[in-house]
C-alpha cells in the first residue's frame, strides 16, 4: 500500500472509531431548538427568535450545546450516510480486504442501521418518509417541526436501505423502503415548470423551488421503477429531470433554486444534481440526458477545485469551505463511473481535507474559513458525509 493510501486508511479508521464510539449520535449545525433551555422560554413561539437562535448556534465557532442542554441524537440522513458507507466496506471485505471489519462484523452493522432507520420513519404519510430530529426554522417562511419529512432525508434513506437490501436480501427492508415512492407521488406537491415538473422540498406548502430537492424526488421514483417497473413512477421522475435540465445553464451549471435569494451556484448541490440524474439513467435505462451530465460534470470539475485539491464552496468564491464539498465529489464521480479518470484530483482533494479539516480525535470539521473556523464535531453534516465518501474512495482504489 502506498504511503498516501495508508494515510487515507488510517484517517478513515480514526473517523470510524470515533463515530462508532459515539454510536452515530451527535450534534448538528441546525439543532439549536433542541435546547431544553430554549424550549422552556416563551421566545420559542416567535419566528424571528427561532431563526436567530438556530443561526447563532450554526455560525458560532464556540459550541454552546452542552451548556444549553442540546442532546446528542441520531439523525436519519446521517444514519443513511453511515449505512451507505458500511455497504461499501462490505464490498471491500468481499474482495478480501478486511482492514475495516470482517464481512460478518460489517453485516451486523448494516442490519443494525437498517433497523434503526426503519424505526425512525415519520408517521402518518402515504409511504415511508424521513425527517430530521429537530425543529428547524427556514428563513421566516417555514417552521419544519421535528420529523417533518423532506424529500432530501427520505432520498438518502431510500438509497441506503436499498443498497443494504442488495447485500442482506431482507425482503421487509425492500418492501418498506419502496413505499417511499407513494410519499413522493401523494404527499409532495408538484409544480409545472416549462416542459416538466418540480417536486416540493417537503410536505409544507410553498417550498417548491429547489432544483436538487426535486431531483431527489425523481431519484426515489427511479428506484421504485427499478424494482417494481411502475411506469407512472418512471414518467414522473423523467418530468422532474426534464425541468432540472431545462434549468441548467449553457455552461453546465445550476443555480440552487428559483427564488431570487436562491441564485447562487455551489459545489455540493451541483454534485447532488449530477448524482440524481445519473441514478435516474441507471435505474430506468433512459440515457437521453447524457449531454446534460457531460456538461454538468465538466463545469463541476473545472470550477470547484483548486490545483492543490482545495475544494471551493461557490463557483466564484472559495470560502467558507464546507465539508460537503470534498465529500460529495468523491461520491458523485464514483456514481458516474468517472472516479478512475479523475483519481489524481480526488486523491489531492481528500488529502487536503484530511490535512486541513480533520481533528486529532478523528472527526471532521464543518467549515474551513480564512479567519476562525468552526471545529465543532457534527455527526450528520461532517462525519457521516466523510465516512461515506472515504468508504467510496477506499473501494474505488482497492487493488485489482
Amino acid at each position: 500500500m502506498s504511503k498516501l493510501k495508508s494515510n487515507i486508511a488510517s484517517s478513515f479508521k480514526h473517523l470510524k472509531s470515533y463515530c462508532e464510539a459515539e454510536n452515530f449520535k451527535g450534534w448538528d449545525p441546525y439543532d439549536g431548538m433542541n435546547s431544553k433551555v430554549f424550549q422552556a422560554l416563551p421566545l420559542k413561539h416567535w419566528d424571528l427568535a427561532r431563526l436567530a437562535w438556530i443561526q447563532g448556534f450554526k455560525r458560532s465557532p464556540i459550541n454552546f450545546r452542552k451548556l444549553l442542554l442540546v442532546p446528542k441524537e441520531h439523525n436519519t440522513k446521517g444514519l443513511a450516510l453511515f449505512l451507505l458507507g458500511y455497504c461499501r466496506l462490505y464490498k471491500l471485505a468481499e474482495t478480501g480486504n478486511e482492514d475495516f471489519g470482517t464481512k460478518d462484523q460489517i453485516l451486523e452493522r448494516i442490519n443494525e442501521l437498517s433497523e434503526l432507520l426503519l424505526g425512525l420513519r415519520s408517521k402518518g404519510y402515504s409511504g415511508s418518509a424521513w425527517g430530521y430530529n429537530f425543529d428547524w426554522q427556514a428563513r421566516r417562511l417555514f417552521l419544519f417541526k421535528k420529523y417533518t419529512p423532506t424529500v432530501v432525508a427520505t432520498c438518502f434513506c431510500v438509497e441506503a436501505l436499498l443498497e443494504a437490501y442488495e447485500i442482506t436480501k431482507n425482503e421487509t427492508v425492500l418492501k418498506e423502503t419502496l413505499t417511499a415512492a407513494d410519499f413522493v407521488v401523494n404527499d409532495l406537491s408538484r409544480t409545472k415548470h416549462q416542459r416538466g415538473i418540480i417536486f416540493s422540498y417537503s410536505v409544507l406548502d410553498g417550498n417548491n423551488t429547489v432544483i436538487n430537492a426535486s431531483l431527489l424526488g425523481a431519484k426515489i421514483l427511479s428506484y421504485s421503477y427499478k424494482y417494481t417497473k411502475n411506469q407512472q413512477h418512471a414518467d414522473l421522475a423523467k418530468q422532474a429531470v426534464i425541468a432540472a435540465c431545462d434549468l441548467q445553464s449553457e455552461d453546465g451549471s445550476w443555480i440552487y433554486g428559483l427564488l431570487p435569494i436562491q441564485s447562487w451556484i455551489d459545489s455540493f448541490h451541483t454534485g447532488f444534481n449530477l448524482d440524481a440524474i445519473e441514478t435516474y439513467q441507471q435505474n430506468t435505462g433512459d440515457q437521453s440526458f447524457q449531454k446534460h451530465l457531460d456538461s454538468g460534470l465538466k463545469y463541476y470539475l473545472e470550477n470547484f477545485f483548486e490545483a492543490d485539491g482545495m475544494p471551493k464552496y461557490y463557483h466564484d468564491k472559495t470560502f467558507p469551505i464546507d465539508i460537503h464539498c470534498p465529500a460529495q465529489v468523491i461520491v458523485t464521480l464514483s456514481k458516474m463511473n468517472a472516479f478512475q479518470p479523475n483519481e489524481v484530483l480526488l486523491s489531492k482533494v481528500l488529502h487536503w481535507t484530511i490535512d486541513n479539516m480533520q481533528h486529532k480525535k478523528g472527526y471532521f470539521y464543518y467549515q474551513y474559513r480564512q479567519g476562525m473556523s468552526s471545529k465543532i464535531s457534527y455527526m450528520r453534516w461532517s462525519n457521516a458525509f466523510m465516512f461515506n465518501a472515504m468508504a467510496h474512495y477506499l473501494l474505488e482504489t482497492k487493488p485489482e
